[in-house]
């Protein structure tokens, strides 16, 4: 496979997955709101703040809107062109590396993309927004879900399918933990946490319902809400599709399917990696993830995986025999990386 044609599909499937964890982050966060009284410019810049820091965006952000409230957060996170990460950024850019590498996906996904992203561009999205947030916000998951149904059901699985299942899975570890960690400020720096009050309660339970986590998460501890089991389950469930440790079992898989190198060994640093991450979050004592602070453990998790997509990049798309492709490839990849 060219390198050029994974770099699309894996960055297409990173965006695709990155629009919809926004949509749901922002979706749930102005839910949240509704359930709190007496909101004054204070409250309303530490609710939605920590949103915008757990994206690594505060400076744009600051550059372009004079407070953090919902309007101007929802503005940066759905509409605006000048943020790479906002809704209509990432679908644009999964569109823009979906038409590089049109021969590799099916007429049904392609039509589904293009379809969600003249949504995006048209005045009806805006007519949506204005009229419902929530409806526009299902709208993007459901497309979201979609693409991974047409995905699942009609694309071979050949590399280009294992790079679209490594973007996916990378991205989407890296997102559940950053949603977690816009919780983490009501915990203490060090040790175990304390049972939450009834207003941390409700912010912890919008965090699960941001990660569709609610559900698996009263079948499994009930509906009391602990913020320490709700730290492990999302980190360490080993069952749950969106915790990270899910998916970095489903990234391991698939570079080593990519390769076809047997679990236990390595042909490059990013199997290397990713199995080593895998390993330490398989063995992984809950208590010592407090012990150290859960914000440092986070910090930590989104720094490797920041590390593994390095590795990608190096093992299959930079040919340094290719000096002119090189330097493309570079570009855009230092383009599409999130800003950490």
């Amino acid at each position: 496979m060219l390198s050029r044609v994974a770099n699309g599909l894996y960055w297409m499937s990173r965006y695709i997955e990155r629009a919809e964890n926004t949509a749901r982050l922002v979706d749930v966060n102005l839910q949240l709101l509704l359930n709190f009284r007496n909101l004054n410019d204070s409250t309303l810049a530490g609710h939605w703040m920590p949103i915008v820091q757990s994206t690594g965006e505060e400076e744009m952000f600051a550059k372009l809107y004079p407070k953090a409230t919902g309007e101007n957060v929802s503005e940066f996170f759905v509409f605006q062109d000048a943020n790479p990460n906002s809704i209509v950024s990432c679908i644009y850019l999964a569109r823009e590396n979906a038409r590089t590498v049109r021969d590799q996906i099916t007429t049904e996904f392609w039509g589904e993309l293009n379809r969600i992203y003249l949504f995006l561009r048209s005045p009806g999205a805006h007519a949506l927004w204005n009229q419902s947030p929530y409806d526009f916000f299902l709208e993007i998951r459901n497309s979201s879900l979609l693409l991974q149904g047409l995905a699942d059901a009609t694309i071979v699985r050949n590399e280009g399918w294992y790079f679209m299942v490594a973007g996916r899975h990378i991205e989407r570890g890296d997102k559940t933990s950053r949603m977690l960690d816009v919780r983490q400020a009501s915990m203490p720096e060090n040790g175990p946490p304390m049972l939450a009050n009834q207003a941390d309660a409700l912010g912890w339970s919008a965090m699960l319902r941001s990660c569709s986590a609610w559900d698996a998460y009263k079948a499994l501890h009930g509906s009391e809400v602990q913020p320490a089991l709700v730290a492990e389950f999302l980190l360490l469930s080993e069952d749950f599709p969106r915790s990270v440790r899910f998916c970095v079992e489903q990234l391991n898989q698939a570079l080593r399917r990519i390769s076809g190198v047997a679990a236990g060994h390595f042909s490059n640093d990013a199997e290397k990696h990713a199995g080593r991450l895998l390993a330490e979050l398989q063995f992984c004592d809950p208590a010592d993830i407090f012990d150290h602070g859960l914000h440092h453990y986070i910090d930590q998790i989104q720094a490797k995986l920041d590390a593994i997509s390095d590795d990608i990049f190096q093992a299959y798309i930079f040919q340094p025999f290719q000096p002119d492709s090189d330097n493309e490839l570079q570009q855009q990849e230092e383009q599409q990386q999130q800003i950490r």
